[in-house]
C-alpha cells in the first residue's frame, strides 16, 4: 500500500509529494501532469521487476523505436535535469514469497524506498543514452512514527495488525561514496550485524531491490513484491470481448485481457454459483439490466466465454455486451479476486459510463480498497489494496469523497531565469491533507470554476452578477443557465477564496 510519493526530475514533477489513502482521486484538466503521476508509479513498478532500460522503455510515449531514454527527464527547452528521484513509503504484507516461490517474512511492514537515476549518455552509442543508479536506500519507518505518517486516519487497530517492526537497524539498502567509488550495501536483514553486500553503482544494470530474495532479504524481497503489483488498469473493450483458452493466465491483464478465465479460475477454486451470483450482484447495482453472469466452457473448441444474461432472459457473449457493461464486470472480478492486491491506477474511468451511472462506478471502485477502520484478519490481513484514478470530468469530483479527492493544476516556476509550468496539487479544506499539511488548500473559486466551468466572456461571479444580456437570451444560455434547471451551489461555510 503506497502512503506516500516524492518525485523530482520525472517529466514535468518537479518537488511534487503526495499522500495517498486507500482511495485517491486526482483531477484536474488535460495536459497538467495527472498521467504523469500514475507513470511515475508504474515506472518504480517496472525498476522493481527489470533492468533499468526495459524499465525506462516500458512508459508511456517512451517508445522503444527511438530509445529516448533522456525524454524521461524534466526539461525547460533544451536543458535536462541531470537526475531523478523518488521517495516512496509503503505498507507492505508481512509474509509472501520470492520469485523461486520460497517463503519470506518481513521484519518491518512500514518502509521507505528511494531511488535516484542519472541520464548517462554511451560513448559511440546511436541511442540516446541509458541510465545509472546513483541512489537507493530502503530503511523502515518504527512504530513510533507510523501515526504520523498514517494521516488518512486508519484505525488504531487496523494500523497495529498492518505496522509491524522486530528490527533495530533502520537500513536494509544504503548508498555510500560519490562518482566512480559509489557503491550500494545490502544489509543482513536480521539486524545490524554482519557484514553487508557491497555493490559498485556504476556496474548495476539493475536496481538491487529488484535481485533479491528472500534467503538473504525477507523483506526488501516483499518489497520488491509490493511494488511489482502496482500496475495500471486500462480496461479495453477489445481484450474484454475476447474468449480465452483453457491455458489462458487466470489473472486479469492490465488491459483488461483474460477476463473469462479469471473469472472461471475464481469460480471453481469456490462454489461456481456463489462466485457467479456475487459478480452479478455487484454488476447489477450498477446495470439493472444484468441478472446473471457465468463462463461458458466449450469442450470441443476449448474455449472459455464470458456471457450475462439481461432481464428478458436472453443471454449474451461478451462480444455484444456495452463497453461499460464489460469495465463493470472486470471491476466486479477484481474486487472478490483474494490475490489482486497492491496499487490499481486507472486513467479517466468514467470513458464509457453513462453519466447516471457514475455515482455507481465510484462506489465500485472504492469497493475495491482495503478497509482500513476494519481490523485485518487471517483472510485480509494480506490484502493490502488501494486505487488511485486521474479525471478531468466534473462528474467524477462531484462524486468523491472529499477526504479522497486531490486538485492537479499547473505552476509556473523559474528555473535558470526561465519560466516553466509544473504540477502542483491541492487538497480541499479541512480534510485529512490540508490538516497534516501535506497538500496546499484549493480556493472555492477555482473549485467552482472547475465544477461549473462557463466561457470567459459569459463568466458570472460567484454572488450570482451576471453580465446583462450574456446569459438572458437564448443564444447564449447553456442548459444550466436555466432557471428551472440550475444545480445548487455548493456550501462551503468556512471557505474563503
Amino acid at each position: 500500500m503506497l502512503t506516500r510519493l516524492r518525485v523530482s526530475g520525472f517529466k514535468n514533477l518537479v518537488d511534487v509529494d503526495i499522500s495517498f489513502g486507500p482511495f485517491t482521486c486526482i483531477a484536474g484538466a488535460n495536459g497538467v501532469g495527472k498521467s504523469n503521476l500514475l507513470d511515475a508509479i508504474v515506472f518504480l513498478s517496472a525498476l522493481a521487476n527489470g533492468t533499468l532500460l526495459d524499465a525506462a522503455l516500458s512508459v508511456r510515449d517512451q517508445g522503444a523505436k527511438t530509445g529516448d531514454i533522456r525524454g524521461l527527464f524534466h526539461h525547460v527547452g533544451d536543458h535536462f535535469d541531470d537526475t531523478m528521484t523518488f521517495d516512496a513509503e509503503m505498507i507492505i504484507p508481512n509474509e509472501g514469497a520470492d520469485d523461486l516461490g520460497q517463503p519470506a517474512k518481513a521484519s518491518s511492514t512500514f518502509v521507505q524506498y528511494s531511488v535516484g537515476l542519472r541520464h548517462k549518455q554511451e560513448n559511440g552509442s546511436r541511442t540516446l543514452g541509458s541510465l545509472e543508479l546513483v541512489r537507493e536506500e530502503l530503511t523502515h519507518i518504527t512504530l513510533g512514527e507510523a501515526a504520523h505518517h498514517l494521516p488518512f486516519g486508519p484505525s488504531p487497530a487496523w494500523r497495529k495488525a498492518a505496522v509491524k517492526n522486530t528490527r533495530r537497524s533502520p537500513k536494509y539498502i544504503s548508498t555510500d561514496g560519490a562518482g566512480a567509488e559509489r557503491v550500494i550495501r545490502v544489509h543482513q536483514d536480521g539486524g545490524s550485524s554482519g557484514k553487508p553486500q557491497t555493490l559498485r553503482a556504476a556496474n548495476l544494470p539493475r536496481t538491487v531491490l529488484s535481485a533479491t530474495n528472500s534467503a538473504e532479504s525477507p523483506t526488501a524481497t516483499l518489497v520488491k513484491r509490493e511494488m511489482q503489483s502496482w500496475r495500471l488498469l486500462q480496461l479495453e473493450p477489445s481484450s474484454l470481448r475476447e474468449p480465452d483458452s483453457f491455458t489462458a493466465p487466470v489473472e486479469l491483464a492490465s488491459d483488461g485481457a483474460h477476463l473469462p478465465a479469471a473469472l472461471y479460475h475464481l469460480a471453481h477454486v469456490g462454489d461456481p454459483d456463489a462466485v457467479y451470483t456475487e459478480v452479478a450482484n455487484k454488476v447489477s447495482q450498477l446495470i439493472e439490466d444484468v441478472r446473471s453472469v457465468w463462463v461458458d466452457r466449450d469442450e470441443r473448441r476449448q474455449l472459455l466465454t464470458l456471457y450475462a444474461r439481461g432481464r428478458d432472459g436472453t443471454a449474451y457473449p461478451a462480444r455484444a455486451l456495452s463497453d461499460g457493461t464489460l469495465r463493470f464486470l472486470a471491476l466486479a472480478v477484481l474486487s472478490i479476486d483474494p490475490n489482486s492486491r497492491g496499487v490499481i491506477c486507472m486513467e479517466e474511468p468514467e470513458n464509457g459510463i453513462h453519466p447516471e451511472r457514475i455515482p455507481a462506478m465510484i462506489q465500485l471502485l472504492q469497493d475495491l480498497t482495503t478497509d482500513i477502520q476494519e481490523e485485518p484478519n487471517a483472510v485480509n490481513a494480506q490484502l493490502l489494496r488501494q486505487v488511485i484514478i486521474n479525471t478531468h470530468s466534473p462528474s467524477v469530483v462531484l462524486q468523491v469523497p472529499d477526504n479522497s479527492l486531490v486538485m492537479a493544476e499547473p505552476m509556473e516556476r523559474m528555473r535558470n531565469g526561465t519560466p516553466f509550468m509544473a504540477l502542483q496539487l491541492r487538497a480541499l479544506p479541512d480534510t485529512w491533507r490540508s490538516k497534516a499539511g501535506n497538500a496546499p488548500s484549493i480556493s472555492k473559486g477555482r473549485l467552482l470554476a472547475y465544477l461549473n466551468p462557463v466561457p470567459a466572456h459569459l463568466r458570472e461571479t460567484w454572488d450570482g452578477d451576471k453580465p446583462e444580456d450574456d446569459l438572458s437570451t437564448n443564444e447564449h444560455r447553456r442548459v444550466i443557465d436555466r432557471e428551472d434547471l440550475r444545480q445548487l451551489r455548493i456550501p462551503f461555510p468556512e471557505l474563503g477564496n
